[in-house]
């Protein structure tokens, strides 16, 4: 097998290129403009290659819209009532929220092929491991599994993992993500992996955090109904959460005073797109169950609930106002 993978640019620079790519479209007859930007894509080889990347996914997704009738239409229409100025930056906003979600694809979507385990965007996938555990994996998720005679490990490389295990056996059961070590001891724990830490809550029974390891040097243990936030160097106690700990992996969304930000933030890792609030409601308070399986249908439900209203101006960017 070739396991050649094409170099992909750090996020950091795909970021910059679609900042340069979102100023220069709304400012085309800027030569001052246009040169600074030559001078960011000769600065660094990471520059041009993201440079390079975001222009043919945008190209890409400026086809495809093309084969869809009406699809700019739509997009004009979105943006009436606006001036040209601000037209222009929805108009261009919108393209580049899906360019950012292309970028996204091309660089991590390899990882489904990969990995032993993935699921994509607002999929998730139930399997029983060789041993008898059981791993659920959430959306946009992966795993690499390391089963032999001599280790029991479960590589978070992406996303959120919910593991029930079974007594403790002659091997141990690991999972590890790029903060941490986690021992499953017995019992069901959910493990969460963001940029900058990895997130512990245990449902029933006993997980050991080897890595990093506490303040005399030992592991921590954590028990039913505790949380943690581990980084690379510290693994400190976390505040409950507003919403149920793996209520996902039955395809639902549980909340208890939870903020309208935050609970659209939630939603938004099962849809693509844009989706978000206007910073009057972001601390609206929302407490129910919500089913996940049509996430259109869950977010025609909060005005039912809440003093919010809808605004679609794609399928794929949604946000929410207060009501009139």
């Amino acid at each position: 097998m070739n396991n050649a993978v094409r170099p992909s640019p750090s996020p950091e620079a795909v970021k910059q290129a679609i900042h340069w790519s979102l100023r220069l479209r709304n400012n085309r007859a800027n030569p001052k403009l246009r040169a600074q930007c030559a001078d960011w894509r000769g600065a660094h080889g990471d520059h041009e290659l993201a440079w390079q990347r975001v222009q043919a996914l945008q190209q890409e997704l400026s086809g495809q819209l093309a084969a869809i009738p009406g699809a700019h239409a739509a997009l004009e229409n979105s943006a009436q009532g606006l001036g040209r100025r601000q037209a222009l930056k929805v108009l261009s906003g919108v393209l580049l929220v899906g360019t950012a979600a292309w970028v996204s694809r091309d660089l991590t979507g390899w990882q489904r092929w990969t990995c032993d385990l993935a699921t994509a965007t607002g999929e998730r996938r139930s399997v029983q491991l060789p041993d008898g555990t059981r791993l659920q994996l959430n959306t946009d998720s992966a795993v690499d599994l390391h089963f032999n005679p001599q280790q029991r490990l479960i590589t978070l490389v992406r996303g959120e993992a919910l593991v029930t295990c079974s007594a403790v056996r002659s091997t141990p059961l690991l999972v590890q993500t790029r903060h941490g070590l986690f021992e499953g001891i017995d019992g069901r724990f959910a493990v969460r992996q963001d940029s900058a830490c990895t997130r512990l809550s245990v449902v029933s029974g006993n997980v050991a955090i080897h890595s990093p390891h506490g303040a005399k040097g030992l592991s921590t243990q954590v028990h039913a109904g505790e949380s943690y936030l581990v980084r690379q160097t510290e693994a400190i106690p976390a505040a409950p959460l507003d919403m149920d700990i793996g209520a996902w992996a039955d395809g639902l969304i549980v909340t208890r005073g939870m903020r309208l930000d935050a609970f659209l933030a939630e939603v938004g890792r099962y849809r693509h797109g844009y989706l978000g609030c206007s910073a009057d409601i972001a601390d609206l308070r929302l407490s129910g169950v919500f089913r996940l399986e049509d996430t259109d249908k869950l977010l025609a439900i909060l005005p039912q609930t809440l003093p919010v209203q809808l605004r679609y101006r794609t399928r794929w960017w949604v946000s929410l106002d207060r009501s009139a």
